[in-house]
């Protein structure tokens, strides 16, 4: 039912379902206890939410190597049959995750501050991240020249600072469609005595055009954010003027 719709109370939960509603709050406690659901309190509500993070973890790391051999046959046989009528969103393979490390000679938590503070974000990233960066809330691309308007946004699933951030990163229309599925952005910040380790996740790409396209985005703005923690200032040329058509192709789509 979470994975249909977020944000569920309990007596949502309940509605439906051949079982007490105690049976059903102490199901909700073991998958909280376990990080598969988070919870967040809205007045006087207490509303639910997947985290998909765990789940995509045991399914790269653990389920995926088990599976493929029997997945490959699986897609050859459907590729034959459907070969004339295949498209790039319709393969069976899921599109790869995007993954990029980078060494920061600055502390875990200038990291973490850079990453969260808005002002700071519109200075290496061009947006401003804005959210109160809680399990659940919204979190907008917010352009930096004053107008409001909001590029991507998503949903915030994972907040462990120092150490780890996690949320979801797409059109914003797409936001409050249950049926969607967000790309999900995670950073994990690990110090090194005198560096930082930051390493970027971007998974749960719709096609592989769109992950070419961060392919593109991500080297740049994190290249911005290494250069200003440790220098004070951000490289003298915005590096994401190198795809300036792209970019700008980007934003007019959101006015």
């Amino acid at each position: 039912m979470l994975h249909e719709r977020t944000g569920l109370t309990l007596g949502a939960l309940c509605e439906g379902l051949d079982m007490r509603r105690q049976s059903v709050s102490q199901h909700l406690e073991l998958l909280e206890a376990a990080n598969l659901v988070t919870s967040v309190r809205d007045g006087r509500r207490k509303l639910h939410y997947l985290n998909p993070v765990p789940i995509h973890q045991i399914q790269s790391r653990w389920i995926w190597k088990f599976e493929e051999p029997q997945l490959a046959v699986l897609e050859g046989v459907k590729n034959r049959a459907e070969e004339n009528a295949m498209t790039e969103s319709s393969q069976a393979s899921p599109v790869p995750d995007y993954i990029y490390t980078t060494y920061i000679m600055a502390t875990a938590e200038q990291v973490w501050n850079a990453l969260t503070d808005p002002d700071l974000t519109a200075t290496f990233w061009g947006h401003a991240q804005v959210s109160d960066w809680t399990v659940g809330s919204r979190v907008e691309h917010v352009r930096a020249d004053g107008s409001g308007i909001a590029d991507a946004a998503g949903t915030v699933i994972e907040v462990d600072p120092p150490r780890r951030l996690s949320f979801g990163f797409d059109e914003p229309n797409q936001i409050d469609d249950s049926t969607s599925e967000q790309s999900l952005v995670t950073f994990e910040i690990e110090s090194l005595r005198d560096i930082v380790k930051l390493t970027l996740t971007h998974s749960r790409f719709r096609s592989l055009s769109d992950r070419e396209a961060v392919g593109q985005g991500w080297p740049a703005v994190l290249a911005n954010l290494k250069t200003l923690l440790e220098t004070g200032s951000v490289l003298p040329t915005a590096p994401w003027e190198f795809h300036a058509d792209e970019r700008a192709a980007q934003m007019a789509k959101h006015g």
